[in-house]
């Protein structure tokens, strides 16, 4: 065993880009040479075709880049290469279980910069007892990988499965193990995917990376905003737009809200998609008890606009005023975002980075902003106002023609 100092001059490690500016955003800059990154999604979603073109790239750019897959034949890999017009670059092709033929092979010849495995849990060691996919063979095979990608200084991308709740597949260790764990996200019915890293050892995490998936492929999106709004002209009411942050990119999504009333006595239907169903059964409560409102009556429905999945705090506001402008059936003021969260008193507490949120909403045209006090707008030109208390956003919707 060797040690160095902290302040010892050691050259570091310098990352290489993928070509693709979204990836790198999400891994931090690029990908580290020695660095092991496990990648998690669900089936269909586009992790293949998300890493085969970023293979491509780095084969492009003179660097070797090698995909081996577990699930596929490489025939089928080349298909799908075609398909997506990348039959032109450079990459090694492999279809390949055994995980001593696979170091085998790549022990015979000059490392390469990029090493994707398609999937982890198709892999198999004969020195290991257990079918593929057991929790010993997973951990064992991602263990002889992950050594030989440290001491080669190649870039390793390891393809997880994910369970019903949309969790890794495998033991919790493998999460452990590798430097940077992502989710590729999204829903098959919306175009957007979302690539989010859970864990990263050399960047932030919470940090995403958005693509679109068109018929060539995934195409990056460079201002994820754009595919979140509606574009429509006039205010509807239940419609808010709040400024939420991923990572240190804010995006502003569409929050809607349906009041349907109930003539009958009926119990009254709750129904989310994108949020929290007990953070709204909560805010429902809020209004009841600290403003006055009467939700017990009807049913409530609340839609995060294009498949987008909230999980920020700060979104509480957002929520409730789709809920109070679809109640009264007023529209909420033109061209305004709102964002803070809300304390069970009802009080508007404060955000982390609110200046950021409202240099995005003044940047794609919104001149209204409304949240919790103590923000500092620097110099933006945004009307901003200060609520202290949830009943003064009720008051004004009330109060608005």
């Amino acid at each position: 065993m060797q040690f160095v100092s902290l302040n010892e001059p050691v050259e570091l490690p310098r990352r290489r880009t993928t070509g693709l500016t979204e990836f790198d955003r999400a891994l931090g800059g690029g990908l580290v040479p020695g660095s092991a990154v496990l990648m998690g999604g669900d089936p269909g979603i586009g992790k293949s075709t998300l890493l085969l073109q970023a293979a491509a790239e780095v084969a492009r750019s003179g660097a070797e880049a090698i995909y081996v897959s577990g699930e596929e034949a490489a025939g089928q890999v080349r298909m799908r290469a075609a398909r997506l017009g990348l039959a032109d670059a450079p990459i090694r092709l492999a279809s390949e279980t055994s995980v001593r033929d696979i170091l085998t092979t790549l022990g015979n010849q000059v490392p390469p910069a990029l090493l994707v495995v398609d999937s982890i849990q198709t892999m198999h060691s004969d020195t290991i007892e257990g079918a593929p996919g057991t929790v010993s063979q997973v951990r064992g095979c991602a263990f002889e990988l992950i050594r030989y990608a440290k001491e080669n200084g190649v870039a390793l991308v390891l393809v997880g499965h994910v369970t019903k709740d949309g969790s890794i597949a495998g033991p919790r260790v493998l999460e452990h193990m590798v430097d940077v764990v992502m989710s590729f996200e999204g829903e098959r019915s919306h175009q957007y995917r979302i690539l989010r890293a859970l864990k990263n050892r050399f960047g932030a995490v919470d940090e995403i990376g958005v693509f679109a998936m068109v018929q060539e492929g995934l195409e990056e999106v460079s201002n994820p905003s754009m595919l979140f709004l509606s574009g429509r002209e006039q205010p509807l009411a239940g419609s808010a737009v709040f400024p939420a942050l991923e990572g240190t990119r804010p995006v502003l999504v569409e929050i809607q809200a349906l009041i349907v009333r109930l003539q009958s006595g009926a119990t009254p239907r709750r129904a989310v998609v994108g949020w929290d169903s007990s953070r709204l059964a909560m805010l429902l409560a809020v209004l009841e008890s600290r403003c006055g409102l009467n939700f017990s009556s009807a049913e409530v429905y609340l839609n995060i606009a294009g498949g987008y999945r909230l999980s920020d705090p700060a979104a509480d506001l957002a929520v409730a005023a789709a809920l109070i402008s679809a109640l009264a059936d007023k529209p909420l003021p033109q061209k305004s975002v709102l964002f803070g969260e809300v304390s069970l008193s009802g009080e508007i507490r404060p955000v982390a980075h609110a200046g950021l949120r409202l240099r995005e909403a003044e940047k794609l045209g919104f001149s209204a902003g409304f949240g919790p006090s103590d923000v500092k707008t620097g110099s933006s030109k945004l009307r901003y106002r200060e609520l202290a208390q949830l009943t003064n956003l009720v008051d004004r919707v009330m109060a608005s023609a």
